[in-house]
């Protein structure tokens, strides 16, 4: 991978994107971020986790670091009281960042998200959530971001009024814009999700797509209609639950009992790599250019879909083979060992 090509020269050549997305749950699963506000404190607090991270995802497959700003925005630092840490979180995220792409040769994305504020048909909201994309756009270009990534809408609205953003703010940035898709196959504002990704397109998104909440399964069909309604790249970015018509989103899965498990309990209704590496080869026959996994990501995942698409990371030196195991392997590599003790 070649960072001085661009994202738009990538995709108009025809070419794929890997993308790695997660780092919030993936954090709160180590320990450095708190689930319920979902804050990304580790960016000040312990930032040499932050590009431990960035290069993980770099080694199992991703061509893009993604800057550690999703929800690092005003509203999510002041139900902290962190609001004042707001402009060092994000410089430092973007600093981490670009050493780590320029250092490992691949692109550097910024990162604006719902806004938790936003209100259509409210203008004191809207300029609100206007201003805060701004200000974190204007850091993105500041401190060298190749691209915008505008990530996690429920309403085309919101999404909408963020692309305007980076295509006012961000000097000509390629823009990567998602929806989030819930329960049902519409934004909150009443447009089918192709039909939303559509006007996204029109209105000069780069790629658009959908991205969180639903997994494989119930993310595929969505999908498959965004391909046909759409004339350019797509993405694809679902969480790695195994959601299903029923309970097609990781909010609405429930246990035994009928509670929710999000998102403590989420780990026990997580994917098997088979079924990541199932979602990333029907992605693949669908034309998906730009793929990767959002909540609940991790570098094992993110390494079966780059080698769906073709591609051989460094984690690749790891990938499993069990013909080397001295109970389950080839003839060459099976011991006298007793299996019977270890199957029924």
């Amino acid at each position: 991978f070649n960072n001085s090509i661009g994202l738009r020269e990538r995709l108009q050549e025809g070419e794929d994107l890997i993308v790695a997305e997660g780092y919030i749950f993936e954090f709160e699963r180590r320990g450095y971020v708190k689930a319920g506000c979902f804050v990304p404190e580790v960016v000040i607090e312990h930032p040499e986790h932050v590009r431990l991270l960035h290069e993980e995802f770099v080694h199992a497959g991703s061509d893009v670091v993604l800057a550690f700003t999703y929800y690092g925005h005003r509203e999510k630092l002041k139900v902290i009281n962190r609001e004042d840490d707001l402009e060092k979180l994000n410089i430092n995220a973007l600093k981490i960042a670009r050493e780590v792409a320029d250092k490992t040769g691949t692109l550097m994305a910024g990162n604006i998200c719902n806004s938790t504020v936003y209100a259509s048909g409210n203008p004191d909201a809207i300029k609100k959530a206007e201003l805060m994309f701004k200000e974190q756009i204007e850091w993105a270009v500041k401190y060298g971001a190749d691209f915008i990534v505008a990530e996690t809408f429920s309403e085309l609205g919101e999404a909408m009024l963020a692309l305007e953003c980076i295509k006012k703010y961000a000097k000509g940035l390629p823009a990567v814009v998602s929806l989030m898709p819930g329960m049902e196959d519409v934004t909150l504002d009443g447009l089918t999700i192709p039909d939303a990704c559509r006007k996204l397109e029109l209105a000069g998104a780069d790629v658009v797509g959908i991205n969180c909440c639903r997994g494989p399964k119930t993310m595929l069909p969505l999908i498959k209609d965004i391909r046909q309604t759409c004339k350019g790249p797509i993405c694809a970015l679902p969480v790695p639950y195994r959601t299903t018509p029923e309970n097609p989103t990781m909010q609405s899965l429930r246990n035994e009992a009928g509670q929710m498990v999000f998102p403590i309990d989420l780990p026990a209704y997580a994917c098997s790599r088979t079924e990541i590496a199932e979602f990333a080869k029907e992605a693949k026959k669908i034309g998906v250019q730009y793929i990767g996994l959002c909540c609940g990501n991790a570098s094992h995942y993110l390494r079966v879909i780059a080698e769906i698409y073709g591609r051989t990371p460094p984690a690749s030196k790891y990938t499993p083979d069990m013909s080397q195991h001295f109970v389950w392997g080839d003839r060459e590599h099976v011991s006298n060992y007793n299996a019977d003790t270890l199957v029924d």
